[in-house]
Parts: structure tokens; sequence; C-alpha cells
């Protein structure tokens, strides 16, 4: 993968959110930033579970949203995401859904597990059967439930992603 030469300023200005928000007892120790291909920060983000009583607000999420918000779209293809530390299963699927082009992040997600932030549970349990999850999980077909996703198929203005 090409190094582009901002990615050190970028990935530090991450890093600078990860140790701000930390310090404001917004949550845990994490920053991001997402810039277009040129440099330019459209969005910052840094974890806010604990202030928001939001298990969903990691600060990749967080500048996700905020990015997405900022160009008015869903989809930031063209844009790069600058993580404090290595994205966890959640923020990495989101980091996909955005489409975003590239991730740059500093500390590994072993690093993070050394200081009580472990994402190995999760990452095993995605390959998982249901039946072998930690969480009891039942799939229940639903007619109706086919029906709006066939229905989903024959609408005309839907918008596809």
């Amino acid at each position: 993968m090409p190094v582009d030469p901002r990615d050190k300023s970028l990935l530090a200005r991450a890093v600078a959110l990860s140790r701000e928000h930390m310090e404001q007892g917004a949550g845990g120790p994490f920053g991001a930033v997402i810039a277009s291909t040129n440099g330019r920060i459209i969005a910052e983000g840094w974890n806010c579970v604990t202030s928001q009583n939001d298990p969903t607000a990691h600060a990749e999420i967080t500048a996700i949203r905020r990015a997405c918000e900022t160009i008015g779209s869903f989809d930031l293809a063209g844009h790069v995401i600058y993580s404090s530390c290595e994205p966890c299963p959640m923020c990495l699927a989101a980091i996909y859904w955005a489409r975003l082009e590239r991730l740059v992040f500093a500390n590994s997600r072993d690093e993070a597990a050394a200081i009580g932030f472990d994402d190995a549970a999760i990452y095993a349990e995605i390959p998982k059967p249901l039946s072998q999850r930690s969480i009891p999980t039942l799939h229940q077909p639903s007619d109706e439930a086919a029906r709006v996703f066939a229905d989903w198929l024959k609408k005309p203005d839907r918008v596809e992603y």
C-alpha cells in the first residue's frame, strides 16, 4: 500500500484527539480523523462510550457519522480514516460499509488488549455457527420479513448501498 506523506500528521491528529478527550473524561483513549485523499480533514471523532452511555460511540463510528453528515452522503469513497488504534470488529465493518479508501492506525489491537480493551472474544464469535455463540441467537424466519425484502427489490426509488 502506498504511503501518503500526509499520513504521519493526520495520524498524529487522531492520536492527539485520543489523549485530549481521554483526559477530559469523554471515554476511552481512542481518536479518529477522516480526510479526503488530498489531506483535508472533513471530520474528527473520539470515544464517547461512557460520556454518552452509547456502546457504539467509538472514535471511528463518531468520525464516520460526522463525515457523512458533512458531505451529505453515506458513501465516503475517496476518503481515508486515521485511527489512534486498530479498529474493533464493529468499527472495521463500518469502515467497509462507508467505503473508505484506506485505513491508517497507530496502536494495534494487541496493544489495546493489554490495557483492557480486548476484542478477541468478538473476533472469535463472528465465524461461529449461531448455535455456538455466547449470546443465544435464534433465526426465526418470517413470511412478512421475506415479503419486505421482495418488495425492496421491486421498489423503483430504492437507494442501493
